[in-house]
């Protein structure tokens, strides 16, 4: 039932008169003279009023009730602790509320009667879903067990809840475990909370996830890492260990295990050392193990045997241990990523272009990144385009042999826009193009088809077209070189779409504003950007003015400094002469004029 308690007035210290508070009694409303103020107060509202009243004690008006809240009572003294022993007792009837979250169970009561759960259902599938709604709430409390945990290790609420997430399995095994203690005496007692806490504590699993998460593991990777482990959990810890000792750096800790599979932490570490001490055996050294095993860790796992049959593999085609020890530290997927009989008909693809099996082995040994190519979505659409640019199987085959970088390139992404496509645009002839992947790899080109000299660097086809042949194109059409004259250019100078701007700008400027030599010089000669400007072009230049002559860019540039030395000699002698028959008959002219004036 409220209550309503009338006030004296109080003098604020800021200011002397009388403060009132505001009315909220929905029975009387107060007169403007009044002094009296009524408001409705509920129980603990009135505690917080009690000492007010106390202090002014010799001011105090009586608490009325909702009846008649305007009319006072004759002794206020007796009704204050009428009041306030009513509240003691209403607040000693009320119970303390113990907190409840979902899974919670209270001890059990020696006095409740034990209840049948299997009569309490009618089926089997009722059965069935009451236990997997019980399992559930207990899965929830481990979880909750084990964020709590997480979080008293000094970690946060968002980084435990991410962890947990990936926990699914561990809060699987505290359910068993929390369950198994129920079995011993010892727990027996206890709630399933108070044993899933104990079971947390007695894996390690807070100390663990703190050591995992030092060595710059992620919490999806401890996540995958502590549920793959079915043993002892400080397995994990030194299997991270091991790892270190073969040189396997912290940031690739976590990638290395996740990848290398369950049977990682299963196995023995004998048994790595077996698989170690061979891959040292035959070529890999000591200190690209650790390089080997973070972009392969299959080949951790992998029995001795299988490791054996490999290397055996590679031996065949004769990579001896310098070659099979490089080509495992450029590509080691090439050794324990792809089954046998996929490397094996890769290999029988690969001789099909008319190589030996020696010959295979040098090209794998070379370029290992060609067992990584598949051969339906990469090697046979790349074979049949070629075919119909032209290219022959061996023209095929000496593309493998020179560059077989073009057979790990993607087709669609890379060769066919960038050989087609941008070359038509800058004027390489449509007849030239038929045959460009075949050049490539053919340095016997004709005079005739100079567009075809483009094959000479067949790293154009690897060159990105946005970054790199747009801006180079844009910036030789920028300098007044009509497209078509672009074409022959870098028909006859493939190198001239790789170069950098800043290399060209320069030799550029130089051109035209020292040396001035027209534009036509550069069209003739597109090599003068192969040459260094501080190294060859302007000491040449120099030589050139100090003695007086001029040579064409070829021929400037083209030679080594004795033929170069030998060529400008030659033109100072030729000009030396040609002055001197100018002085000469310059002389001759000058006697035949004196003898008529001085008959004159």
């Amino acid at each position: 039932m409220p209550l309503f308690l009338r006030l004296p007035p109080m003098l604020s210290p800021l200011s002397d008169h009388p403060i009132r508070f505001l009315h909220s009694c929905p029975h009387q409303k107060p007169t403007p003279n009044s002094s009296l103020v009524f408001i409705t107060l509920h129980f603990r509202t009135l505690s917080c009023f009690r000492h007010l009243v106390c202090c002014r004690r010799h001011n105090s008006y009586t608490i009325l009730e909702t009846d008649n809240p305007i009319q006072l009572r004759q002794n206020p003294e007796s009704e204050q602790d009428e009041i306030r022993r009513k509240i003691i007792n209403e607040s000693s009837l009320a119970t303390r509320r113990i907190p409840k979250f979902p899974g919670s169970v209270d001890f059990p009561k020696p006095d409740l009667p034990q209840v049948d759960l299997h009569a309490s259902f009618d089926s089997s599938v009722e059965q069935d879903r009451v236990l997997k709604k019980a399992l559930e709430v207990r899965r929830g409390v481990a979880s909750e067990a084990l964020k709590a945990a997480f979080r008293a290790g000094k970690m946060s609420m968002t980084y435990s809840n991410n962890l947990v997430s990936n926990l699914g399995a561990f809060v699987d095994r505290i359910v068993i475990g929390a369950a198994a203690m129920k079995a011993d005496p010892e727990f027996s007692h206890q709630s399933f909370n108070a044993r899933a806490k104990g079971y947390i504590q007695s894996t390690g699993v807070v100390p663990l996830v703190k050591w995992l998460k030092h060595n710059s593991m992620t919490y999806p990777q401890i996540g995958k890492i502590i549920c793959k482990c079915n043993n002892d959990l400080n397995h994990i810890c030194c299997m991270a260990e091991w790892l270190k000792s073969i040189h396997v750096k912290g940031q690739f800790l976590g990638p290395t295990m996740v990848k290398a599979g369950p049977t990682l932490l299963d196995l023995k570490f004998e048994q790595l050392e077996e698989n170690i001490d061979q891959l040292e055996r035959y070529g890999v050294r000591n200190e690209w193990i650790g390089y080997v095993v973070t972009k392969c860790p299959k080949l951790l796992v992998m029995s001795v045997e299988e490791l054996e049959a490999r290397i055996c593999f590679y031996q065949e085609m004769g990579l001896n241990e310098r070659d099979f020890g490089t080509m495992v530290f450029d590509y080691p997927k090439a050794l324990g990523f792809f089954s046998l009989e996929e490397m094996q008909s890769k290999v029988d693809y690969l001789m099909q272009f008319g190589l030996s099996k020696e010959e295979v082995g040098r090209l794998l040994a070379y370029k290992p990144q060609l067992m990584g190519c598949s051969i339906e979505e990469r090697w046979k659409p790349l074979v049949k385009y070629l075919y119909y640019l032209g290219v022959k199987r061996d023209g095929m085959k000496r593309i493998l042999v020179v560059k077989p970088m073009v057979f790990c390139i993607d087709l669609e992404a890379c060769i066919s826009p960038k050989v087609v496509k941008f070359l038509q645009e800058i004027g390489v002839r449509e007849e030239a193009i038929g045959r460009v992947i075949f050049l490539m790899t053919d340095a016997g080109v004709t005079e005739e088809d100079i567009g075809k000299v483009i094959a000479l660097d067949p790293q154009l086809v690897g060159c990105h077209i946005v970054n790199k042949l747009d801006v180079n194109v844009k910036y030789f059409l920028s300098l007044g070189i009509r497209r078509p004259i672009l074409g022959q250019m870098i028909a006859d100078f493939p190198m001239l779409l790789r170069y950098k701007l800043d290399i060209l700008r320069p030799k550029y400027k130089y051109l035209r504003r020292v040396m001035v030599r027209p534009l036509q010089d550069l069209v003739e000669f597109p090599r003068f950007f192969s040459y260094s400007l501080e190294g060859r072009i302007m000491p040449r230049h120099e030589i050139l003015v100090k003695n007086r002559v001029n040579f064409k860019l070829k021929y400037m540039l083209a030679s080594s400094d004795e033929e170069f030395n030998m060529k400008v000699q030659e033109a100072v002698q030729r000009r030396e002469r040609f002055e001197s028959r100018l002085v000469n008959s310059d002389i001759s002219q000058a006697e035949e004029t004196q003898p008529e004036q001085t008959q004159q």
